[in-house]
């Protein structure tokens, strides 16, 4: 017989690889051989293969079988072969032609009873697939959605075993409809006009947002702080192609796409829970290396409440991300490097009681709690933290308003006419943010007025400033000069930037 061959796709995090996929046929003691390093799951294919050919009424050959896996000395993971091994051992029976899968990527799991059902990383498989000059794949139907975002591939998608080897023997090819990419409204019942009162973490949120500067809100329980950060991405403008693409790809490596439409413009929101692990922020795993929450959270929000009762390091963690835009992964099966682009809204109480607020009358803790208590946010965290805001109790007054406060979407225009002003300016820079700016730029190019430039170096000669924050300061600085229409940050907008970072009174 002769040998059959399909290809398929590796995937090592982001970054995928073509496999081949060869299958030979030969006399001998009945057998199934799997070459080309494959983990648990790939092993399990055997069974998984062959129940599925023979309850699709075609035939498993009782020969020695061997299927190699090219190239061999690449890690290979995951049920996502089973379909393109599937097909090649039919092909080295010769009962299905080799000329159908001379040029498509193959994806997919097979049930045993031959259905095709989907697999994690379509999206990144398939970009991988396309810059080694690969122009048509065949996915899982169930995977439709995600892979037709690739539009510049045929996608062909089946929902069984038995489809695929119809349309090789006929030529038939199955009907797509074309798909738009849209925006996800499933969290539009969000709205900052249901917020009461708030005006200053409300203008906090809409600062943050315009400029992509990390913030942190203090209040007491009930003030309205996780109503102020889940509503942020209501504000944030909707994400452009290439943005969407990045978050599907990233969200589809998680295999957590089932909360997420594939073609959302939606930016992420990602809250995880105070008593995440490190590796359940940053990302990791032991064989299969999965995006953290920083990750998932690109082009997004990542939002953790009640931050001081996150364990030892964890948000230490990010510090690196915080600056770098990615996160890099080590393991004994290479480097991983993910995107980490996120805008981070930290929550914290004052106290471990949560009343240290005005006079603190109510506050039952030591001054030695209330001290520890924030200071378990280091140093070298919060000086990466633009803005700093105290959310005051909502008093009588707010809540008795019967008029509803600005709704998100008046807010976003605002936001994004500021994000329009600074991409103009930004226009010939590989940057589109003011957080994004480098340092370097800040010293020379995008300096604030002279008497604002005198105020911060007064502040760094008494200590009350790095220079990290100088920096922090000067880009805060531009997003609130956007915001009112300054060609440049005047003395009152960079004291202003500077009472936000320090947490003093807007």
């Amino acid at each position: 017989m002769s040998i059959g061959r399909t290809e398929s796709v590796a995937l090592l995090g982001l970054t995928g690889n073509v496999v081949e996929i060869e299958v030979d046929i030969a006399d001998g003691l009945p057998g199934f051989s799997l070459l080309g390093l494959p983990d648990a799951a790939l092993s399990e294919s055997r069974d998984r293969v062959r129940a599925a050919l023979i309850n699709s009424n075609e035939a498993w050959s009782n020969k020695k079988v061997t299927v190699s896996l090219s190239p061999a000395w690449l890690p290979k993971s995951g049920s996502g072969f089973d379909l393109s091994i599937a097909l090649a051992l039919l092909i080295a029976q010769q009962t299905l032609p080799q000329a159908p899968f001379m040029q498509p990527t193959i994806l997919g799991e097979l049930a045993l009873d031959g259905k095709i059902r989907a697999v994690r990383g379509v999206l990144p498989a398939l970009i991988a697939a396309y810059k080694s000059g690969i122009r048509r794949a065949i996915v899982p139907a169930a995977n439709r959605a995600e892979a037709q975002l690739m539009s510049a591939m045929e996608v062909l998608t089946f929902a069984t075993l038995h489809e695929v080897v119809v349309w090789a023997r006929t030529g038939t090819t199955p009907q797509v409809q074309e798909l738009d990419l849209e925006i996800d409204d499933s969290s539009t019942y969000l709205d900052f006009a249901d917020v009461a009162g708030q005006g200053k973490a409300r203008q906090a949120a809409e600062i943050a947002a315009s400029g992509g500067h990390h913030l942190l809100l203090i209040g007491p329980p009930g003030a309205g702080k996780t109503m102020i950060a889940s509503r942020i991405p209501t504000i944030l403008p909707e994400l452009d192609l290439e943005q969407a693409l990045e978050v599907t790809a990233v969200h589809s490596i998680s295999g957590g796409l089932g909360d997420r439409s594939p073609m959302s413009r939606l930016a992420p929101i990602i809250s995880p829970h105070h008593t995440a692990s490190r590796v359940a922020i940053v990302g990791g795993g032991s064989h299969i290396i999965k995006p953290g929450a920083c990750s998932l959270a690109h082009h997004g929000v990542l939002f953790i409440d009640e931050a001081p009762e996150c364990a030892v390091g964890v948000l230490d963690s990010l510090r690196q991300p915080l600056e770098s835009g990615t996160i890099t992964i080590t393991r004994s099966v290479g480097n991983i490097t993910f995107p980490a682009h996120f805008l981070l809204v930290l929550a914290a109480n004052p106290c471990p009681c949560g009343k240290f607020i005005g006079k603190g009358r109510a506050c039952t803790c030591t001054s030695i709690q209330v001290r520890r208590y924030l200071g378990k946010l280091s140093g070298p965290l919060m000086d990466r933290i633009d803005m700093r805001v105290l959310v005051e109790p909502v008093g009588r007054v707010e809540m008795a308003q019967t008029e509803l406060g600005e709704s998100s979407s008046e807010i976003r225009q605002r936001v994004i006419a500021a994000r329009a002003a600074a991409a103009q300016r930004f226009a010939d820079q590989p940057w589109k943010l003011n957080a994004q700016i480098p340092a370097r730029e800040l010293r020379n190019t995008y300096k604030p007025e002279r008497a604002a430039m005198n105020f911060l170096h007064d502040e760094l000669d008494r200590e009350r400033l790095t220079a990290r924050g100088l920096h922090k300061v000067i880009r805060l600085s531009w997003t609130l000069a956007d915001l009112s229409e300054h060609p440049t940050p005047t003395l009152a907008d960079v004291q202003r930037a500077y009472a936000l970072r320090e947490g003093s009174e807007l």
